[in-house]
This record gives C-alpha cells, structure tokens and sequence, in this order.
C-alpha cells in the first residue's frame, strides 16, 4: 500500500500548519483524499503531482457548488491555466474555505472567485454571470432580463460606493461584513 513517499514529512506537514488556517489532521485527510485522485503510479509522488480539474469537479464538496469552475481556476497555480491543482494549491483551497480562515480572507476569495473576468471589480456582466450561477441557467429558474437588471441596479445601489458602476474588494468586503453568515456560509467540509 504505497511507500513512505505517500506520506508527509513532518517538516513539511509543520510548513503546511503554518502557512494554512488547517489542522495536522485535517492536512493529513486532505493529503490523503488528494492521493486518492491521483493515478496509483503517481501517488507516491503527491507533491509533485498536479489533479486535472475534471477530476477535482469530482469531489462531492465542488460537484454541488455553482461556482465549481472559478473555485478552480482562482486556486490553481497550472501555467497553462488549464485549472489543474497542485497539493498546495488543493491545501490552499481547503485552507480558505476552512471554519478558521478570518473573514478578510474567505471574502477576498470570494471576490475572486466572482470575478469573472478577472479584472479586479465587479461590473454588470460578473454580477450576471453570479446571480446565474446562483439561480441556474434552466427557463424556469432564469430571471427575465427586467428582472435581472433590477437586481444588478439593486446591488450597486447597495454595494458601490464611489458610484463607478462597479464594486471593488473594498466595496464588496464592506458589505460582506454586515452579513454575518457570510463566513459560516463560505466553506467546503472535508
């Protein structure tokens, strides 16, 4: 069953406590459950290893989330932005949406991952592109476009601060800390 390569070394699981928000154990599980999606001839090789997104969007944590794709792409290192993940990039992800990560920083990620196109607001089309992902896509579920337009007016309205028609982090982590859910709400369990 696997060699010493499969397990970490206490250095590293040590590095890995510091720079996280994780527990040994909780490290640990996510060592394990990263290995499991790994090929057997790659897994004594974990860390150098990297899990093809179709594979990740096989865990039950991201296959129920609307926002599997972005989750992906924010927390993947891949150089070719192909959405694959490192074990550290895997950590990472578990870190932020771990019950101890502050709020600062699950909101940051949460920016991130709602940022569509990656340009550092949010404007009309990320804000739609959300509320899609929240409702579904399906003709019963969909908003008509009155209504969708309303509540992207509602939104800035509530939300834009300096009136730019977008909302920055700052802008977004404002209003994040009047939700008091938010933290508990932004989480994947292992």
């Amino acid at each position: 069953m696997g060699g010493s390569g499969s397990r970490l070394p206490r250095d590293v699981l040590s590095e890995y406590q510091e720079l996280t928000f994780l527990t040994k154990q909780e490290i640990l599980l996510a060592h394990k459950r990263f290995s499991e999606l790994l090929p057997k001839e790659q897994r004594d090789n974990v860390l150098q290893a990297r899990v093809p997104k179709s594979k990740m969007l096989t865990l039950p944590e991201l296959r129920a989330n609307p926002f599997q794709h972005r989750i992906c792409q924010v927390f993947s290192t891949s150089e070719d932005g192909d959405g694959s993940m490192s074990f550290e990039d895997f950590l990472d992800m578990l870190s932020v949406f771990c019950d101890s990560a502050t709020a600062d920083v699950k909101s940051h990620y949460a920016f991130r991952i709602f940022d569509f196109d990656d340009d550092g607001t949010l404007d009309r089309k990320d804000l739609e592109q959300l509320v899609n992902c929240l409702t579904g896509v399906g003709e019963e579920t969909r908003l008509s476009e009155a209504e969708m337009e309303q509540l992207i007016q509602n939104i800035l309205e509530e939300s834009d601060i300096d009136k730019d028609g977008t909302i920055n982090l700052s802008e977004f982590q404002h209003v994040i800390s009047r939700s008091p859910d938010f933290a508990s709400s932004f989480k994947i369990v292992l």
